[in-house]
């Protein structure tokens, strides 16, 4: 049987497997990238195919082509005729290599500059398309279209009921909480636990789902395929560990890859503010003389956003303690996930933006500095240590970026990408929890 002679579309490496799948996703040894059939070799020697109609054409250096692949004289691209005119439509091309799956081109002239059309139009024929820069050329790969998986139509549905009871009662106990400290200090406050509990749990649910529902319009902007959001239900102190989409098809560009990043913590953190502000406005003060120092409890960290809030809307003169309603322990949440996701690493939403500008390789090298540096940080905050495994775990499948790597990033993403770090900067929190 033979065996294909694989590349991979990101950094070009090369090497003999034992398969012949037109596609293998993230097999590359070197950089994670997927890798795709350029040719076939038995026992390590590449075949000569079939000659009649055929002749060895020296492919040049750096396009990804062993030298001595064959090339057709006739339908010399492998391709259906209905894809060839709309890859001629799009660019002016120069044929290097096939092997009945898999097509790949130098780009000589590019005449339709969206991407994201040429995508579209080649999905509906069944074929998917990647450009690339290589030795200073442009590399179009065109292979068939994946097959994408139909969305589960209840089960979100069912992990959405699950996720708000488990908040309602994750609220109802810091609702008792909140209300014992109001009658042990003899303090005005709405005293009923389950309007309270109700309130927390509209405003959980609210962020993280204003924040997954922003991932999912730029998906559905760019034609990128995207389950429904998944909340997933916990028993801890928030009821949940938040929310997640899984993304089912390629991104198409660099700014698609961008808008998919910003949109879900821009969109929750426009929540989480006005929560927080909420939450302050109904949250306690009691000066420290009045609190035991041997009292203990759950002391939340800061960050220059929320302090900034605290000094706005509490207006503190003095030494006070806060204690949080949990409406602003609700809008504190918001603010410390929209920062981890910003965190630039791995396929985190900020990895995404950050993949957008830097290779994959310096994106993998930052990753893991990145998680040497949580492993440094877990002495002010044990969870660092889980989220520095986290990250080598998820960072190790690499990020493979937008399939167009080449077309430019628009300015106006590029004010995206800064917006982005300017949240990122002033929700940055050290030390998000620890107990006196």
């Amino acid at each position: 049987m033979p065996r294909g002679i694989y590349e991979c579309v990101n950094c070009g490496h090369r090497e003999v497997l034992d398969s012949t799948e037109p596609v293998i996703e993230r097999a590359c040894p070197k950089c994670g990238g997927d890798m795709i059939l350029v040719g076939y070799a038995v026992s390590g020697v590449e075949s000569p195919n079939v000659r009649s109609g055929r002749e060895e054409v020296p492919a040049p250096e750096g396009s990804g082509v062993s030298p001595g692949v064959e090339v057709p004289r006739e339908s010399p691209h492998g391709l259906p005729p209905e894809v060839e005119a709309k890859l001629n439509e799009f660019y002016s091309l120069r044929f290097y290599g096939f092997d009945g799956h898999v097509a790949v081109f130098e780009v000589l002239d590019i005449y339709e500059k969206n991407f994201e059309r040429v995508l579209r139009e080649l999905e509906n024929l069944g074929y998917w398309a990647a450009l690339k820069k290589r030795d200073g050329r442009i590399v179009l790969f065109v292979f068939p279209a994946g097959k994408i998986p139909p969305d589960n139509p209840w089960l979100p549905w069912l992990f959405l009921v699950l996720t708000v009871l488990s908040t309602f009662f994750a609220g109802y106990y810091l609702a008792l909480n909140y209300i014992a400290t109001l009658e042990h200090y003899g303090l005005p406050g709405l005293r009923n636990p389950y309007i309270i509990a109700l309130s927390f749990s509209v405003s959980v649910m609210a962020i993280i789902g204003t924040h997954e529902l922003g991932h999912k319009i730029a998906a559905t902007y760019h034609g990128v395929k995207a389950t429904m959001p998944y909340f997933i239900p916990f028993p801890n102190i928030l009821g949940t560990l938040g929310a997640v989409i899984r993304v089912k098809s390629p991104l198409p560009t660099r700014n698609a890859a961008i808008d998919l990043g910003v949109s879900g913590p821009i969109a929750g953190f426009l929540v989480a503010v006005p929560v927080t502000v909420l939450g302050l406005k109904l949250s306690v003060l009691v000066p420290m003389s009045m609190v035991p120092s041997t009292e203990g409890g759950l002391y939340f960290g800061t960050n220059l956003l929320f302090e900034a809030l605290q000094r706005l809307v509490l207006n503190v003169q003095g030494d006070y303690v806060i204690f949080l309603h949990p409406v602003a322990i609700a809008g504190w949440v918001g603010i410390l996930v929209t920062f981890l996701n910003l965190i630039p690493v791995a396929q985190l939403d900020g990895g995404h933006i950050l993949r957008a500008f830097i290779s994959e390789k310096a994106h993998k090298m930052i990753t893991y500095a990145a998680a040497l540096l949580l492993v440094g940080m877990s002495y002010l905050w044990s969870g660092w240590l889980i989220w520095a495994i986290l990250i080598i775990f998820i960072g190790s499948a690499g990020n493979p970026g937008a399939l167009d790597e080449v077309s430019p990033i628009s300015k106006g993403r590029i004010v995206l990408a800064l917006t982005a770090l300017v949240i990122f900067v002033i929700t940055a929190t050290p030390r998000p929890l620890w107990t006196a």
